[in-house]
């Protein structure tokens, strides 16, 4: 498998490159973030391991880059930034999975075939049904270029059925994964009644139905969005 390394510490690179090729995997090497983008881009690789702090282009935005360009390539973040917003802006920008220096070989490896196994798939940073667009970190959602403003609950929702786009997902579903509180887990009614509410904030003033409601299964959203 083969793997790219963008870190701008040529020792560190160079024992990461020997780490990782003693378990296996095929490694190139950039220093600076220009230079891992573009390999990145055209090399064919099967996964990228990327620090944050690059000379030229920093590991966010080349990560940031590689989604904006629906380029799906496992991304596994290493970095010495370990707080716990940096992981998460990691995360919310469109990486895989974030491991802090100092670090274990062993742990890198496995973490990287773990990423390996489940491939390239579509992973957006933010989720898109036609023109309803949903960004889960910035907390924002728009139906083309007007904002529409949701409680959280309601942005919860919309995610999940986001998520699922053309798909069938059961009311049980939708309680288990969007509602905490055991005093409403048992009332199905609760998600007739949220979905009610994104209908009015996300379809009838634009003249949509992207929420479509299937008699007795659940509840759909238009991979169109509507």
């Amino acid at each position: 498998m083969r793997v790219l390394v963008v870190e701008d510490e040529r020792r560190l690179a160079a024992a990461v490159k020997r780490g990782l090729e003693a378990s296996g995997f095929v490694v190139d090497v950039a220093c600076d973030g220009v230079t891992g983008l573009h390999m990145a881009r055209e090399g064919g690789y099967d996964g990228v391991v990327l620090d944050i702090m690059l000379p030229g282009l920093s590991g966010y935005k080349v990560c940031a880059q590689l989604r904006a360009e629906e380029n799906w390539v496992p991304v596994l973040i290493l970095s010495a930034k370990d707080g716990e917003y940096d992981q998460a802006d990691g995360l919310d920008l469109g990486a895989d999975d974030y491991l802090t220096k100092p670090f274990s070989y062993v742990v890198l490896a496995a973490r990287l075939r773990a990423l390996l196994r489940r491939g390239a798939a579509p992973r957006p940073a933010v989720l898109r049904a036609g023109d309803l667009s949903l960004d889960p970190a910035a907390r924002v959602v728009h139906r083309g270029p007007a904002a529409i403003e949701l409680t959280a609950r309601e942005f919860a929702l919309l995610e999940y059925l986001m998520r699922r786009a053309g798909q069938v997902v059961p009311k049980a579903e939708l309680l288990a994964h969007v509602w905490d509180d055991p005093d409403v887990i048992a009332d199905l009614n609760i998600v007739e009644v949220y979905v009610g509410y994104l209908r009015r904030k996300i379809d009838v003033p634009f003249g949509r139905q992207a929420v479509r409601t299937v008699r007795g299964a659940g509840y759909l959203l238009d991979a169109d969005g509507g």
